[in-house]
């Protein structure tokens, strides 16, 4: 049941994010879990046996998260004037041609595995402390599983907060007012 609680506090963070494209700045973003792959699978390539790099997770993070974001400009470069059904549709298939892209590439040469994923992904660890051992704190033994389970749940705590903050800040403010001046032009007929 922990891993289940990993799972879905993974899904409440893709959900701010999300909400932050849509809600706030009006976006409607079919494609926004293509970015999640394209970073998750540029992480577990680089921690796995697959090219045997087994970077540090301090440098994967940031990195994975790098290769989501070039991905975004790449897309969102050419859609920047798409509004609507039209940006709806273009994510969508970039949505599906990274799914299909990253389960098909497993032939001629195997990089991911195909639908079975990659395996064997290093466990975070930072210095000596790692997430895959058991630790006794104050007489309490914390099983790998919610090891995992607590750093999810601070990042989602994060997530949180600074979507939060987002909504409050200037820049927040401005997409919620691009966003209603839009429905407003469009309630017009303009």
């Amino acid at each position: 049941w922990v891993r289940i609680l990993d799972i879905a506090l993974l899904f409440v963070m893709l959900a701010l994010g999300l909400n932050i494209v849509v809600g706030f700045a009006g976006l409607l973003d079919l494609g926004y879990i293509a970015f999640f792959a394209v970073g998750a699978y540029s992480y577990a390539l680089l921690a796995s046996p697959q090219f045997g790099i087994h970077w540090s997770f301090l440098v994967l993070l940031p990195l994975g998260a790098m290769v989501a974001a070039v991905f975004g400009i790449l897309l969102g470069a050419p859609t920047l004037r798409l509004r609507g059904d039209y940006l709806a549709i273009v994510t969508l298939g970039f949505g599906e041609i990274i799914r299909i892209f990253l389960n098909n590439l497993n032939r001629p040469y195997n990089i991911t595995n195909g639908p079975q994923g990659i395996t064997l992904i290093d466990p975070v660890q930072l210095g000596e402390f790692a997430l895959n051992k058991s630790y006794t704190i104050a007489g309490f033994t914390v099983a790998p599983v919610h090891s995992y389970y607590f750093l999810f749940l601070l990042c989602a705590a994060a997530a949180v907060l600074i979507s939060l903050r987002l909504q409050d800040s200037r820049i927040g403010r401005a997409w919620v007012a691009i966003r209603e001046d839009e429905l407003a032009a469009s309630a017009m007929g303009i």
